[in-house]
């Protein structure tokens, strides 16, 4: 049995993965969100009793023997990873081992103006930060962070960070009812989102028992806050039904597309027998296409 190593788990947005928790014994966060599916811990800005980069590679080149067909790699912790005090060398070391597989840091962007932190992200493949909010009053209600942890110097160190890597940068909103669900906030948000220029960005609610008493919102209402973030790359992952299926004209599919590409989960949800024949007739005619970004497929404009 692994004692750092989890999974493989199918991720619904990065395909089979291998997950490494560099702080399994506590949990170790600079923030308390509202929303953490861990149980509520005092803020700290250090990991307790880190493993050795040693150990924890002697376990992912076995883990790698046992499942050869894992498409990426996750660094994650009990908490926040980038407090791992040897991640520079772990990830110098998995990049040596991981061959066609990809590595994947899932952090809360809490140190990203740490330059050091900025030059090891700049090493890793896939970069899944979180931005639940852009503006001070949520930030803290929300994310509870640690102190001198400010939103404005996580986003100005975010635009920083986003000019320099050249690998797959993806944002993460975790909208919780009646705290970041708010027109004000998203389109403070779509602001800073434009100025970053992520990949990808994951639009999600509480789907998971939360540490504290907050409630997620409906699909509907995710897909309305959608709509103030403007043409970015933007994923929902649709875990109800629609009520009902539309038929889209070949038309109507450019014209959405034109003004937001539609991810693989919209198609599914929302589009009928009918439109996905359209939306298979317009690929053909080479009018869209298909690109993937970090495990999720986009219809675009070609």
């Amino acid at each position: 049995m692994y004692k750092y190593i989890f999974g493989p788990i199918q991720s619904r947005r990065f395909g089979l993965s291998l997950g490494i928790d560099l702080s399994p014994e506590h949990k170790s966060c600079n923030f308390d969100c509202l929303y953490c599916e861990l149980k509520p811990a005092k803020v700290t800005d250090s990991i307790t009793n880190p493993p050795l980069v040693t150990s924890v590679i002697s376990e992912v080149k076995e883990a790698l023997q046992e499942y050869q067909n894992i498409d990426v790699i996750t660094i994650t912790a009990n908490g926040e990873p980038t407090l791992y005090p040897y991640l520079d060398v772990l990830v110098d070391e998995l990049n040596n081992i991981k061959k066609d597989k990809k590595l994947l840091i899932l952090s809360n962007a809490s140190t990203i103006s740490d330059l050091k932190i900025q030059e090891i992200l700049k090493k890793i493949d896939i970069v899944k930060l979180s931005l639940d909010c852009a503006t001070a009053k949520c930030f803290k209600k929300i994310d509870r962070p640690i102190k001198n942890v400010s939103i404005e110097n996580i986003i100005n160190s975010l635009v920083t960070f986003r000019n320099k890597f050249h690998n797959t940068l993806i944002l993460e909103i975790l909208v919780v009812l009646g705290v970041n669900d708010k027109t004000e906030e998203f389109n403070a948000l779509k602001k800073v989102l434009d100025k970053i220029n992520p990949d990808r960005i994951d639009l999600g609610t509480v789907d998971r028992p939360p540490a504290y008493d907050v409630k997620g919102v409906s699909i509907e209402k995710l897909k309305e806050l959608r709509e103030y973030l403007g043409e970015h790359n933007v994923s929902i992952i649709h875990k109800e039904k629609p009520k009902s299926r539309v038929d889209f004209s070949k038309d109507e599919i450019l014209s959405t597309i034109k003004r937001r590409p539609q991810s693989e989960a919209d198609i599914e949800y929302l589009f009928s027998k009918k439109s996905k024949e359209n939306l298979i007739s317009l690929e053909k005619e080479k009018k869209i296409t298909q690109k993937n970004i970090a495990g999720v497929i986009f219809y675009t404009l070609l």
